[in-house]
């Protein structure tokens, strides 16, 4: 038989294959790579030959290892400048996250130091970021623009993300968020705005910057009627859409994700019934944040009974931005996820795995490890999938597998 690339094994294997109530775990595991995607899987001792005969290089781990499907972080605003620590001391001192937006904090806060920062600085900040969240398992991460507010700054975050992409082992899934919030310089001219968030949408599409459309569709951004304008050129486009759904209070963010039949509806804190059927209706994944909810004191949970009654797919994800979810730890989501919004510990495992990929379009991709699927891994100290969530605040990755090739300072 033709030899594989690499063949890892010893290691128990979370492969997210076995269905709504388990993480699909194979016993003393073996998983082989070919050309970047999984060639082999199954228990160790029902592989077609000796170990060292079967592949080019083998990698034996220890039995106390974990392997699961690379971990997704389908939200995050991960290219932004500076920080809103100062709003932290406002928020804790009774301002609400509203409150502060409407003062002149918040986003625009964030839009003046991200516009001001070069490039070059503006990728420095970012890629410490991504290297944190590297280091704790993540192999494909989503981020968006949105704090640019301008044609050249909403450019120069997909660019960067894009640059990102290239530069490190992991996989970049760009979102353009131009509808975020209403610049300063368009408080009296909303139309305009929307109108140049469609031309830069057409600009950063030809240039193949964008790979889905976001908007932040609430009472103090944007309605969905006006979400509908930018939509409306992501379909001429052929590009998908995403919408920050029902974060603050109940609204049509919803609605509107179910009748675009949307990728996903993210926050989801405040929904109606009728909201949860039309989601489960139209195929779209609930992305839940709980790391931003945590921060900003938010005390609506999202409806995680009834979203898991109506079969809609449930993701977890960091919500990274300095606003209102300064994480960078997956693993941290999940444990938030577990203890404050009631998911167990197989479902946040699904959370950033494989409902992870379906709430960025490319679950036929990653999300699991099964055979064709691309070999993107990651190798845990632990003896059970339920201590990821269980213990955060400790990195217990010993490293990840991107397209079949160890990153760089995996320890196995």
């Amino acid at each position: 038989m033709p030899q594989w690339d690499t063949l890892w094994i010893g290691a128990d294997l979370a492969t997210m294959t076995g269905g709504d109530t388990s993480v699909g775990l194979i016993r003393e595991g073996a998983i082989a790579a070919e050309n970047g995607r999984i060639a082999w899987i199954g228990p160790g001792d029902t592989l077609p030959d000796a170990p060292k005969r079967c592949a080019k290089d083998v990698v034996e781990l220890d039995p106390h290892t974990l392997v699961t499907p690379g971990l997704i972080d389908c939200h995050t605003h991960l290219v932004y400048s500076g920080d809103r620590a100062a709003e932290f001391d406002l928020r804790i001192g009774g301002l609400s996250y509203a409150e502060v937006a409407k003062s002149g904090g918040g986003i625009q806060t964030t839009v003046k130091l991200t516009r001001a920062a070069s490039f070059e600085d503006l990728y420095a900040q970012s890629a410490r970021r991504l290297e944190m969240m590297m280091d704790a398992g993540v192999t494909t991460v989503e981020i968006k623009s949105g704090y640019g507010l301008d044609r050249d700054t909403e450019l120069k975050m997909l660019r960067i993300a894009r640059a990102l992409g290239k530069q490190y082992p992991v996989e970049v899934r760009t979102t353009f968020l131009g509808a975020h919030t209403l610049p300063r310089e368009y408080a009296d001219r909303r139309d305009a705005y929307l109108d140049l968030v469609c031309d830069v949408l057409r600009e950063g599409a030809s240039e193949s910057l964008i790979d889905a459309v976001d908007a932040f569709c609430e009472s103090i951004a944007f309605s969905a009627l006006e979400v509908r304008k930018v939509f409306r050129v992501a379909q001429e486009l052929r590009i998908p859409v995403k919408v920050h759904a029902a974060q603050l209070t109940y609204g049509d963010g919803p609605m509107l994700a179910a009748a675009f039949h949307a990728l996903s509806a993210d926050h989801c804190e405040y929904l109606h019934e009728s909201d949860i059927d039309l989601l489960a209706n139209a195929g779209v994944v609930a992305v839940l944040l709980p790391s931003a909810s945590f921060f900003i004191g938010e005390e609506q949970l999202p409806p995680v009974a009834a979203l898991r009654k109506a079969g809609v797919p449930i993701a977890i994800a960091t919500d990274c931005n300095p606003g209102t979810s300064p994480n960078v730890s997956l693993p941290l989501a999940m444990n938030m996820a577990c203890v404050r919004f009631g998911l167990q510990t197989w479902e946040a495992l699904q959370g950033v795995t494989i409902n992870a990929a379906r709430a960025l379009g490319i679950g036929e991709r990653v999300g699991s490890l099964e055979k064709g699927k691309d070999a993107d891994f990651a190798i845990w100290h632990a003896d059970s999938p339920s201590e990821l969530p269980y213990n955060f605040g400790q990195t217990r990755c010993l490293g990840t597998v991107k397209r079949g090739r160890s990153i760089a300072g995996t320890k196995t």
